[in-house]
């Protein structure tokens, strides 16, 4: 018999990141499974989706975000739909109220851990509020019967701050969409136009997908246009874009904007390089997509890449305080094409069992297992399940 899920999300579509991508990959598996689904959010393009109902909620602009605000409507949502479990993605206020308003039903919460909202706020020049941060992410997390948290580090961010029942679920990859093939495709085409036996006459491609905001510090790209026989590419949007345009104006940059599906994997298999630069990120599933599209992967030692890169192997993690660290991992990988081949083999070996079926998988274990538990049953362990 399938479940109920009631997911409630700080972000859906049409807005385009990682809380959005992981709340339709979850959709995408209940499904495929047989499961029944609402989803309450503060955007949605229509009220459905997957033939599953989408309630939108008051909301406002926060740090270039809409933010659903608590309302009186919720609890008479989740009390008249009954779901046997509310999944909260990314929880802030509206998350925050959903997961009261379920104990106050008796219903069981597993709550998404996604976003370093501390972080963001030291980034913004609010680090003073970073206690309170603190403090409102324990507030919000305690109650929900399961937490779940992308990394072991996130994992010990949340037991530090006394938040119980944690457990790590990571994010899943499209293997078939970013696939080598791709690439390999790209390149003997360009060969063959070029009527050469290789693209080597072509300047090597380097490129970020990800969204275009302070956090990303896609400026620091910058460092690495003087890298001979190179090229660049941006892939996403975001408030920072035309501050990014400006800047790079000149240089061989190609901003492409938002990509989706075919595209997007096509606009992975362009690239020779993958570069990200954000230092506060929770996970990183930009880098999980190259690295599937079988790309070396340079990015911070800091955050989720950490847990993502094998150092020297699939890619390398550059100090995120010596921009020539960047450059010199970059120049490393443009100046030995065997280099590249053996990384980015290594990189696509690294996520082969990270596909959405085997990651979700586990997460419908997750939500079964709140499904048991009862108010009683919430003893304050703190041990990772």
């Amino acid at each position: 018999m399938g479940m109920r899920v009631a997911i409630v999300t700080e972000s859906f579509l049409p807005s385009l990141n990682g809380v959005t991508n992981s709340v339709l990959r979850v959709l995408d598996t209940l499904a495929a499974e047989g499961h029944d689904a609402i989803v309450i959010a503060p955007t949605a393009p229509s009220g459905r989706h997957h033939g599953f109902r989408v309630i939108r909620t008051p909301a406002i602009p926060f740090m270039q975000f809409p933010v659903g605000i608590p309302n009186l409507t919720l609890q008479a949502t989740l009390a008249e739909y009954k779901p046997d479990v509310v999944h909260i993605a990314s929880p802030f206020l509206l998350g925050g109220q959903a997961i009261a308003a379920a104990n106050r039903l008796g219903i069981p919460t597993v709550a998404i851990y996604q976003t370093d909202i501390a972080g963001y706020l030291e980034r913004y020049g609010m680090q003073f509020a970073r206690p309170l941060v603190d403090k409102m992410v324990a507030a919000i997390h305690t109650p929900a019967t399961l937490n779940l948290a992308p990394t072991p580090e996130t994992a010990a961010y949340l037991l530090k701050l006394g938040v119980p029942r944690v457990g790590i679920w990571g994010r899943g990859v499209d293997l078939d969409l970013f696939h080598p093939h791709r690439r390999a495709a790209r390149v003997a085409a360009a060969a063959t136009a070029s009527g050469q036996d290789s693209a080597a006459a072509e300047p090597l491609t380097i490129g970020f997908v990800g969204r275009l905001a302070p956090e990303k510090q896609v400026h620091k790209m910058k460092t690495l246009f003087g890298i001979p026989h190179t090229r660049f590419v941006v892939v996403g949007d975001g408030p920072e874009r035309r501050r990014l345009e400006a800047d790079f104006a000149g240089y061989p940059v190609t901003f492409t904007g938002a990509l989706q599906g075919i595209e997007l994997a096509d606009a992975y298999a362009s690239l020779d390089v993958f570069v990200h630069f954000g230092t506060e990120e929770t996970f990183g599933q930009t880098i999980q997509e190259a690295q599937a599209a079988g790309l070396p992967v340079v990015a911070p030692a800091s955050g989720g890449p950490r847990f993502l890169i094998d150092h020297g192997t699939s890619g390398y993690l550059a100090d995120p305080k010596d921009a020539s660290s960047f450059v010199e991992h970059v120049e490393r990988l443009t100046a030995d094409p065997g280099l590249r081949a053996r990384m980015g083999e290594a990189a696509r070996r690294s996520v082969s069992n990270k596909s959405w079926d085997a990651n979700n998988a586990l997460l419908l274990k997750h939500l079964s297992h709140a499904c048991r538990f009862t108010a009683a049953d919430n003893s304050p362990t703190h041990e990772l399940v």
